[in-house]
């Protein structure tokens, strides 16, 4: 049989290591369909923590009628004022709360649309419906507003996507630059130390961006500033360190991590208690969902509740940092072990 010029170009072209690659490219675009339709595809509210005030008799009865409610859509608890209510709302410790007036027909729902229109929008439906079986009606009072300029508070999340992908992409192109797995210490501590220069570059741009020169969210730039550079570093120095493990593939991993499951878990298009399950559990541990949720607090919650978000972040930047340094020392080991 001739040899064909044609059959040995693709051979030559499709190597087995091209065709993992492939491979992998297409489980990645299957897993990110799935991660992203199944997430939030049927957004519905589970065990929100929700505030009732009410005299002692007609609170303890509101709980457990909304503790019974099919589903299970609300996590209620009576609360002494509304006072205490409001200052639960923007501690976040709570999302709304529902003002009981036994006196009248008409009782108050406290919202925060500042932690996703989304969510405010489905407990006020929740609620009203509610209300009506029992023929009652509340006026809604929204006590932790989004900026005009952010109607549906979805800026913060842009916002930290922006940041985790000048992360990724950063540390990317540091180390494919020279090869994707550092030679030596000294060579990851550079890239280490160029990737703080931009994170905190990327932060501060980001916080003007929207900020300042946008107007889309309030709150401290400075603080912003501060967050998005610990963003970009953290997955940043986690991108390094993937990559000076186990090489390119590394790069697939971040964006397992990072984009397929942080993003839709982060609490942006859909908050936290309208995630499924298992999204709203990894959400908080992953640097996209800990990114949303503390540049909301910095927005609109008064930088309330944002220790456990800030120490995940940390987390992820000194392993990051770690591993990067502790894979590096392995390979100029290995390398000197094998130097005749």
């Amino acid at each position: 049989m001739p040899h064909s010029p044609f059959l040995a170009e693709v051979r030559d072209a499709v190597t087995p290591r091209a065709t993992l690659l492939i491979v992998g490219v297409i489980a990645l675009q299957l897993l990110f369909i799935a991660s992203y339709v199944g997430a939030l595809h049927d957004p519905e509210p589970k065990d929100v923590p929700f505030g009732v005030v009410a005299p002692q008799a007609a609170a303890d009865q509101a709980v457990t009628r909304l503790e019974r409610l099919p589903g299970s859509p609300l996590d209620p608890r009576a609360l002494p004022d509304e006072a205490t209510a409001r200052t639960k709302i923007t501690h976040r410790d709570i999302d709304a709360a529902l003002i009981i007036d036994p006196r009248g027909s008409t009782d108050t729902l406290l919202v925060a649309s500042g932690g996703g229109r989304v969510l405010s929008t489905t407990l006020t439906n929740l609620v009203t419906t509610l209300e009506k079986s029992e023929r009652r009606t509340i006026r809604t009072i929204d006590v932790v507003p989004s900026a005009p300029h952010d109607p549906n508070g979805l800026s913060s999340f842009y916002l930290v996507i922006g940041w985790c992908v000048g992360g990724y992409l950063g540390a990317a192109a540091l180390a494919i630059s020279a090869g994707a797995k550092p030679s030596n210490p000294t060579r990851a501590a550079i890239r280490l130390a160029v990737m703080a220069l931009v994170a905190l570059t990327g932060g501060l741009g980001g916080a003007l961006i929207t900020g300042p020169i946008l107007d889309a969210l309030p709150g401290s730039t400075a603080a912003l500033w501060g967050l998005g550079t610990l963003i970009i570093f953290a997955v940043g120095a986690a991108t390094l360190a993937l990559q000076g493990v186990f090489g390119t593939i590394g790069i697939g991993l971040v964006i397992l991590l990072v984009v397929i499951l942080g993003n839709p878990s982060a609490g942006g298009a859909l908050p936290p208690p309208l995630l499924p399950p298992f999204w709203k559990a990894i959400g908080p541990a992953l640097p996209p969902g800990a990114g949303t949720w503390s540049t909301r607090s910095i927005a609109y919650f008064d930088n309330n509740a944002m220790t456990g978000p800030l120490l995940v972040l940390a987390a992820w930047a000194v392993a990051g940092t770690a591993i990067t340094m502790a894979a590096a020392a392995l390979r100029r080991r290995a390398n000197t072990t094998q130097t005749p």
